[in-house]
């Protein structure tokens, strides 16, 4: 009778059990959650297929480095090396391509291979600075420079891109007929054999004007390197003044609705502060005008001339005088001429063009 009644149950749980799994397997929720399943593993297989076909499309094209004409040479280390038209352009200018075969400058001591030049390519990044891309590489700032163009370091911009040289140095370009490495490595006090040989060219080859040539280990002079790193003014008023206006284009005060031209830079601060100038000089004009009021114009050298106005007063200073950077008082700030309140209206020439103060204050 157990036996039975064990048997029954048996197959009851079986019946139940079977049944339930019919009624699981028919139902819509596992035919929605398969359906669901199997959409997703597709989308995934798909999206994959379109990254790595994506990968592969969008690879960024190459930037050129050093260009030229002819066909490059390689060291053992597969960088590339300036070829001989490039590095003797020169000699080739002058005539003397041939003029110094490695066999002669051999003979004087030097080393090819020490004397060789390569070149790699460096992107500008965020809150890079010259200085220290120049640490990074091994060459000096002049170095960068030189071998760019640059002609303002604080323009730089991320993305640049930037040539940088094997050895430190400067691209000096012949002034005069005749010169020769010799000549110029003297000017420059570093060694005229390693200017040969880095050129291909001997140490007394004439060197044709306006030509170039690489001069290892030279440094451009002190002023050239101030002006380019925008050190060479100081700022003109000692104490904390508000920038009212920049340089160039912007909305007239005067005439509402036109555009006008700022040839300077307008800094607010209170009447009767000192104004100093930017650089030493010798003053060209003391004057006034109905648009600059009292205004001070000073001459100094390299072509610039420096132009302060809407003074309250101008000081003792006359035409002639010689005006020293940051001690001289030349006026003192007011609100005459064109002005809507007192500040300093500050102007940089170049070569009789007006610049942005901006780029070459310290």
């Amino acid at each position: 009778m157990k036996k039975e009644l064990a048997t029954k149950v048996f197959h009851s749980i079986i019946y139940f059990v079977k049944n339930s799994i019919n009624m699981f397997t028919n139902s819509k929720t596992v035919k929605i959650v398969s359906f669901s399943i199997i959409t997703f593993c597709l989308g995934l297989s798909f999206t994959c297929i379109t990254i790595s076909v994506r990968s592969h499309i969008n690879k960024p094209n190459g930037v050129g480095g050093f260009e030229t004409s002819a066909v490059p040479e390689f060291d053992s280390n597969h960088n590339i090396v300036l070829d001989r038209s490039t590095i003797t352009s020169a000699a080739v200018s002058a005539g003397n391509a041939d003029a110094a075969p490695e066999e002669t400058l051999l003979s004087a001591g030097a080393s090819v291979e020490a004397a060789k030049i390569t070149y790699q390519t460096y992107r500008v990044k965020a809150g890079d600075m010259i200085g220290f891309i120049a640490d990074e590489f091994n060459v000096t700032q002049d170095t960068i420079i030189s071998v760019n163009n640059i002609k303002n370091t604080r323009t730089i911009q991320p993305g640049q891109y930037l040539k940088i040289p094997s050895m430190p140095g400067i691209v000096y370009t012949v002034k005069e007929d005749g010169e020769t490495p010799s000549t110029i490595a003297e000017k420059y006090e570093v060694d005229a054999d390693k200017c040969a040989l880095v050129n291909f060219v001997s140490t007394d080859s004439p060197l044709a004007s306006g030509s170039s040539l690489f001069v290892p280990d030279a440094a451009l002079d002190a002023f050239t390197l101030a002006e380019i790193n925008g050190d060479l003014f100081k700022k003109p008023l000692h104490a904390r003044y508000w920038l009212s206006s920049n340089y160039g284009w912007r909305d007239s005060p005067f005439n509402p609705g036109k555009r006008t031209f700022h040839g300077g830079i307008d800094m607010a601060i209170a009447q009767g502060t000192p104004i100093y100038p930017a650089m030493s000089g010798i003053v060209e004009t003391v004057g006034f005008n109905a648009t600059y009021g009292n205004y001070v114009i000073i001459r100094h050298h390299s072509g610039y001339k420096t132009l302060y106005g809407h003074m309250k007063s101008t000081a003792s200073v006359k035409a002639g005088n010689y005006v020293y950077a940051g001690t001289t008082v030349i006026g003192y700030v007011g609100s005459t001429g064109m002005s809507t309140g007192p500040h300093l209206h500050f102007t940089v020439y170049k070569n009789g063009k007006t610049i942005n103060p901006l780029t070459v204050l310290n």
